[in-house]
């Protein structure tokens, strides 16, 4: 994760702060929803399903006197596939070059293994400041609230020492409550430096896998449990339509969705192709909102048997 400008040791950027901020935390624990209400667009997809996010996805922080750069990665987990150990090896690689890390963990869900295994890892990345940050607390009464954030509070000093995590921050990334308070206090622990990206710059993800990701989201919405980890999004060009008049520009967007099984595609299309329809009318709005122009859709569903296993495919699907 190369930074764009020297960082310098002393404040030699009159009170400018910029650097690299990783969210951790296990499946579905709203890292996303965060990422996407800290910068104040979408730029990583959401979904009740968990382990929905593959990449890692940089979402910029804009403010005067500073810049935050958020990194956006899988949930950490016990991994059960190829795939699985991947995204974990993702996550490590990320936690190793961030400036700070925030550790996400659900106010309406009590602390599990899930939880104590990635404080493990956490606390043995070494010197990093930790923030962590109670998610989803517009789910809790302010009594459940307590209770959480004392248990939150009580496992920091179990994995980190007494001191604990460098700061304990509720949040609510669906009604804003304390978006800007996690954002100063990540900010609080980024070094002096002039800003890493341009002004104005939400996110330097490229274009087609921005693409796929808002595609992969509508189609994971109101299928079976086991599709999420079975669904692969290729985008496999953007053009330009020809003959179009200037005023009335339209790009092309061809994509192919790769399942596991021939059942799963069959879900993927729906009775009649019904579903797939729905999946392109969904995801089209964002994507033309992304491009800024009008987008005509080729979605294409294929089974790729058991990708997740496959190191060959893994590496053709982008993994």
């Amino acid at each position: 994760m190369s930074k764009k400008n020297k960082v310098a040791d002393t404040d030699d950027f009159g009170g400018f702060r910029a650097g690299f901020s990783v969210l951790v935390g296990r499946p579905n624990a709203g890292k996303s929803t965060l990422t996407n209400a800290l910068v104040g667009k979408k730029v990583a997809i959401t979904s009740a399903k968990p382990q929905t996010t593959r990449h890692t996805i940089r979402g910029i922080v804009h403010r005067d006197d500073a810049q935050l750069i958020l990194v956006d990665t899988p949930g950490l987990h016990r991994p059960r596939t190829l795939l699985g150990k991947r995204l974990n090896d993702l996550v490590a690689d990320t936690l190793a070059e961030v400036d700070a890390i925030g550790f996400c963990l659900p106010a309406n869900e009590k602390i599990g293994p899930g939880d104590k295994f990635i404080a493990a890892q956490l606390a043995a990345v070494g010197r990093k400041p930790v923030v962590a940050i109670v998610t989803k607390a517009d789910l809790v009464d302010k009594q459940a609230l307590t209770e959480q954030l004392l248990a939150v509070a009580a496992l920091g000093r179990e994995v980190m020492g007494e001191d604990g995590w460098k700061d304990i921050v509720p949040v609510s990334a669906t009604d804003g409550f304390q978006v800007e308070t996690v954002a100063d206090v990540l900010i609080s622990h980024m070094p002096p430096s002039p800003p890493l990206y341009p002004d104005g710059e939400l996110t330097d993800e490229p274009e087609a896998v921005m693409v796929a990701e808002l595609i992969r989201e509508a189609a994971l919405e109101g299928v079976r449990d086991e599709l999420p980890h079975s669904l692969a999004v290729v985008v496999e060009e953007i053009v330009p339509r020809e003959d179009r008049p200037e005023d009335n520009p339209l790009l092309d967007v061809r994509v192919n969705l790769y399942v596991e099984r021939p059942s799963q595609k069959a879900i993927i299309i729906g009775k009649g192709g019904s579903r797939l329809r729905e999946v392109g009318t969904n995801a089209r709005k964002g994507i033309e909102a992304l491009l800024g122009t009008r987008v005509y859709l080729d979605l294409h569903v294929k089974v790729a048997k058991d990708w997740q296993r496959d190191p060959k495919q893994l590496v053709k699907l982008g993994f």
